[in-house]
């Protein structure tokens, strides 16, 4: 249900003065906070609606690459997260910036942020997604850490984010991306923090995503793995699974589950259509058979985990754009599920 709120940008400038109050006072003091800042204050604002317990996240384009071009207000009201894909490497190591696409048919920026907020005012989280296939950010020492978490709190008051999406196929430093990711954190401390990493980063609690994964699980939101693009891969029994089958989602999923994330940390990401990725396609009703296997041990392929996870936060896909393009198919059959998972 809407709730009546101030201005999102306004709103999240609040919510970092508090978070920098709230920093202040535990070094001991609030000398010259706010004032130079220039963010008001956190009482002016109301609380940001929660990410449901059960949430279905998807990626929303900022291009056009023969999918549905859709405008922000356009996405389908299943979808709880959406993810703005993607901001941009700048000349400055680990800053990223955003720049709506002009094909988009936006009259202005103004006309977009409001699309944000009446997203938000109906009960949705719009986070900024930082990488994706082509993303070039590298965060690997302390000031490129610094310019990451200075550079994405900015799009968050410039344009009313709800928080973060980590995105990065192309490697990932768990050190400084947990030293960024916690000063977002600091400044917003109930900023949405979603991740997407890849099968391969995830095999294993050593590798450098699941490490960064579980050093910020005090406020980690969700981890969609993408279950796509992938080829074969290991479940947690050790078993060889191919991509494209339930035993692969649930298998796969078993070993972030034993691995040390929440159950509500996990979500199932898969293309929209056929055309929404390379390999790795599964029908929405494969993906709701995993759900339905992880969460009760029902509608399970050869592969049966030894307990249910009936907190399993949900699914994500790539992209609205590719699931408009397909009449919406996705959103359809998965959205409803989801939000009945017990």
């Amino acid at each position: 249900m809407a709730r009546a709120r101030t201005h999102r940008s306004s709103w999240n400038r609040s919510r970092l003065a508090a978070g920098l109050a709230a920093a202040a006072i535990a070094a001991g003091g609030l000398t010259g906070l706010g004032t130079g800042l220039g963010l008001g204050t956190a009482n002016a604002a109301e609380e940001p609606a929660a990410v449901p317990q059960h949430a279905v996240t998807g990626y929303w384009q900022n291009f056009d690459n023969g999918a549905t071009v859709q405008k922000l207000r356009d996405v389908q009201d299943e979808y709880d997260i959406i993810a703005v894909a993607f901001a941009d490497a700048t000349g400055t190591p680990g800053a990223v910036d955003f720049t709506l696409d002009p094909a988009l048919g936006y009259g202005s920026e103004d006309e977009f942020k409001a699309d944000i907020e009446a997203k938000q005012d109906a009960g949705k989280s719009v986070i900024i997604s930082v990488g994706g296939e082509k993303g070039a950010v590298s965060v690997n020492d302390p000031a490129s850490a610094s310019a990451f978490a200075d550079s994405v709190t900015g799009l968050m008051s410039e344009y009313g984010f709800d928080g973060v999406d980590i995105d990065l196929e192309n490697g990932l430093n768990s050190t400084y991306m947990t030293q960024a990711l916690k000063a977002v954190h600091a400044e917003a401390n109930d900023v949405v923090v979603t991740m997407a990493p890849q099968t391969i980063d995830m095999q294993s609690t050593s590798n450098e995503y699941f490490k960064t994964a579980l050093a910020i699980k005090d406020f980690l939101t969700v981890v969609n793995m993408q279950y796509y693009n992938s080829g074969s891969m290991l479940g947690c029994d050790s078993k060889v699974y191919s991509q494209g089958s339930v035993d692969f989602l649930t298998a796969l999923a078993c070993i972030q589950l034993e691995g040390g994330l929440d159950p509500s940390q996990v979500g199932i990401g898969v293309p929209a259509s056929t055309r929404g990725a390379g390999s790795g396609y599964v029908e929405p009703s494969v993906v709701n058979a995993a759900l339905d296997c992880l969460a009760k041990g029902t509608a399970c392929g050869s592969f049966k985990p030894d307990k249910t996870y009936p907190g399993i936060r949900g699914a994500m896909t790539w992209s609205t754009n590719w699931d408009a393009s397909n009449g919406s198919a996705w959103s359809k059959a998965v959205g409803p599920h989801v939000h009945g998972l017990p």
